[in-house]
C-alpha cells in the first residue's frame, strides 16, 4: 500500500513538472515575463521532489536543487547574480559527475570504447572550438568563468552517455541549451524567440538525466556499483 502510494505522489509530481513546464513555455511564446518568473521557479522542486519520492539517490535531488538555485539566480538581472547561478549550477554538474562515476558502466568491449572515445574526441573539439569562437565577443570578466563552466558542463554531458541514451540526450540538451545562453551573452545572431529554445532544451536536458539517473539507480538496487574489476 505504501508502495502504490509513492508511485502515486510520484506520479503527480511528474505531473506537476509537466505543467508547471508548459505553463513556462507559453509565457514565453506569449512574452509574458510574469509567467516565466513564476513558473521556472517551480520546475526543479517539483522534479527533485519527484526524484527523491522515487526512491533516486540523494545526490540527483541535491543536484536538481542546486539547479533551481541556478535558475532563480539566472531571474536576476545582475552580473553577480549570473556568475552565483553559473556557480550553482556548477555545484549541479559535480554531483551529476559523481552520480555518473558510481552508477555508470564501462564499455564492455573494444567496439564500444572505441565509440565512447570518439565521443570524448567530439565533445573536447566541440569545447575547444566554441570556447574559441566566443572568448572575443564576451565580457572580460565573464571569459573564464564562462570556460571554466563550459569544461565542466562538457564533462558532464560525456559522461552522462555512462547511464545510458537517455541521460547521455539529457546531457547534451544541457549543453546545447547553456550554449545557446553563451551565445547570448555575446551577442551573437539568434534564433526567433531565444529564451524559448533556452528553456526548452533545458527542461528536456534535466528531465532526462534525472530519468536516466533513476533508471540506472533502480537496476543495480541503493548502495551498488558496477563492477570495475577484470574478468579472470
Amino acid at each position: 500500500m505504501q508502495g502504490d502510494r509513492r508511485a502515486t505522489v510520484a506520479r503527480v509530481l511528474l505531473l506537476g513538472y509537466g505543467v508547471a513546464a508548459t505553463a513556462d513555455l507559453l509565457a514565453l511564446l506569449a512574452d509574458a515575463p510574469t509567467g516565466h518568473t513564476v513558473f521556472k521557479p517551480l520546475l526543479l522542486p517539483l522534479l527533485a521532489a519527484y526524484a527523491a519520492v522515487s526512491g533516486g539517490p540523494r545526490l540527483l535531488t541535491v543536484a536538481l536543487l542546486f539547479g533551481w538555485g541556478g535558475d532563480v539566480m539566472l531571474l536576476l538581472d545582475a552580473d553577480l547574480a549570473f556568475l552565483a547561478g553559473m556557480g550553482s549550477f556548477a555545484l549541479g554538474h559535480l554531483c551529476y559527475l559523481v552520480l555518473f562515476a558510481r552508477h555508470g558502466d564501462r564499455p564492455a568491449d573494444r567496439r564500444a570504447r572505441g565509440r565512447r572515445t570518439a565521443l570524448g574526441v567530439a565533445y573536447g573539439a566541440a569545447l575547444v572550438g566554441t570556447v574559441a569562437l566566443l572568448w572575443p565577443d564576451l565580457p572580460a570578466e565573464l571569459r573564464v568563468p564562462v570556460a571554466v563552466y563550459s569544461l565542466l558542463l562538457t564533462v558532464t554531458a560525456f559522461r552522462a552517455g555512462a547511464l545510458g541514451l537517455v541521460a547521455g540526450l539529457g546531457g547534451a540538451l544541457f549543453l546545447l541549451s547553456d550554449t545557446l545562453i553563451a551565445t547570448g551573452i555575446a551577442d551573437w545572431p539568434q534564433l526567433p524567440r531565444p529564451d524559448l529554445w533556452v528553456m526548452l532544451t533545458y527542461i528536456a536536458a534535466q528531465f532526462l538525466l534525472a530519468t536516466g539517473v533513476l533508471r540506472a539507480f533502480a537496476a543495480r538496487g541503493p548502495g551498488t556499483r558496477p563492477y570495475r574489476g577484470k574478468r579472470t
